[in-house]
């Protein structure tokens, strides 16, 4: 399995070894670690790596050109707007003037969403009305503490880090996404394998998902868990509780077909407003994206 090496899923991952539930469940989890993104894209692509961790609409994307990719749901929780617990700012219309951070680039699909939101609700394009810059997350975060932005548009773990440092979420992408259509919270990363690898070692997968799953209900029973987790995390106190609440939060508890039909639904308006350099020539979500064997 390859992941980014301080990316939030190690915390699950960390859990499963620790705990033997991948032993338990009768397979063996090795993880890679790599510095980027793109990176796990291209070993998985190229039959380096059993599972990445990725997006729907990669996976979706990459099965509209031929490749036989699925996905497995593992986390709902997603990015926010933003702002100090006593900003001036109350709502979208408050963000006109102000400079705003935005992490993940242009087509990030959180900063499309409640564009698209914006525009729905307000007729109000943010990108324009509003001195948008975008960076890395941290420095992001770092510039909003510094007050040298208004507001930031981050990743989940980042904004609960700035939570916990007394922001207040002004608007989430979940948020956004419910308000254009879907009805329950969609899972933004999965596991992300492809079908043949599956149909060749049809236990592996599920026995894997098991795994997850025994991970998922320690992390969200046990405090003591968290606890020993800390270092990894990198957080203490009340950082750590935050995080630890919002990954709670984030935990998939709707079935995968549901999840799937809201996926599609926020496939077609993210099309609409990222266009080919989002989704490329597809304008609808590719059939198989969402992993079958889990809707059964």
């Amino acid at each position: 399995m390859g992941v980014l090496k301080f990316g939030t899923v190690n915390w699950e991952l960390d859990t499963i070894k620790h705990n033997r539930f991948d032993a338990a469940n009768g397979v063996d989890v090795e993880v890679a670690y790599f510095a980027g993104e793109d990176a796990t894209n291209v070993a998985i692509l190229a039959g380096d790596l059993d599972i990445i961790v990725s997006d729907w609409l990669w996976v979706s994307r990459q099965r509209s050109m031929g490749e036989d990719l699925t996905f497995a749901p593992y986390s709902t929780a997603v990015g926010a707007i933003m702002v100090k617990a006593d900003a001036p700012i109350r709502g979208i219309p408050d963000l006109v003037g102000r400079k705003i951070g935005v992490a993940g680039g242009s087509l990030d699909k959180s900063w499309l969403l409640i564009q698209g939101l914006a525009q729905r609700d307000y007729k109000m394009d943010v990108a324009r009305e509003a001195d948008v810059v975008f960076g890395a997350p941290p420095l992001l975060s770092e510039k909003a503490l510094s007050g040298e932005l208004d507001a930031v548009l981050n990743f989940w773990h980042f904004c609960a880090r700035l939570e916990a440092k007394g922001f207040r979420r002004l608007i989430g992408a979940d948020d956004a996404a419910k308000a254009l259509g879907a009805s329950g919270p969609v899972s933004a990363l999965g596991y992300v394998f492809h079908d043949k690898w599956a149909n060749e070692n049809p236990d592996v997968p599920m026995s894997f998902v098991k795994a997850s799953a025994a991970a998922k209900r320690l992390l969200a029973d046990s405090d003591a868990e968290w606890q020993r987790l800390a270092p990894i995390v990198r957080a203490e106190g009340r950082e750590l509780e935050v995080l630890r609440d919002r990954y709670r939060e984030g935990i998939p508890n709707r079935p995968v077909a549901e999840e799937e039909s809201d996926a599609a639904k926020l496939y077609e308006i993210l099309a609409d407003l990222g266009g080919e350099k989002l989704v490329g020539e597809a304008r609808q979500m590719a059939p198989g994206t969402f992993w079958a064997a889990l809707k059964t």
